[in-house]
């Protein structure tokens, strides 16, 4: 099982998961996601594969996001629309994001991460 972990070093939470992958032993490919985002067709696919509110993709933490008053536009925004923004910046997307190619997990809790991954 290939793993492609899309994550940005400098974020704590991106950091406690790489050292989880590490303990448990498992392979991954890194990505830096602000440096390489995914593209809107890979976090289409993300999306759809996640099961996930498409919402659930975006740091609401995040500066960026506090900045673009995306709030509120989440709301009303339709899918193709919050796609574009994703895609045209990594630091708006939620971190870490972690895929085998049909499974999907975003952000990091250590429970999540047994139960998926393990």
């Amino acid at each position: 099982m290939a793993l492609t972990f899309y994550w940005y070093p400098k974020c704590g939470t991106c950091r406690n998961a790489k050292k989880w992958l590490d303990a448990n032993g498992l392979e991954y490919k890194e990505i830096h996601i602000v440096e390489n985002p995914p593209s809107k067709e890979e976090l289409e696919s993300l999306y759809k594969k996640s099961g996930l509110e498409l919402k659930k993709f975006f740091n609401t933490s995040g500066q960026k996001y506090r900045e673009l008053g995306l709030k509120d536009k989440i709301k009303t925004a339709g899918e193709d629309e919050l796609l574009e923004l994703l895609a045209s910046d990594g630091m708006l997307i939620k971190r870490p994001l972690l895929t085998d190619g049909d499974k999907v997990t975003v952000g990091f809790k250590e429970d999540e991460y047994k139960n998926m991954w393990l």
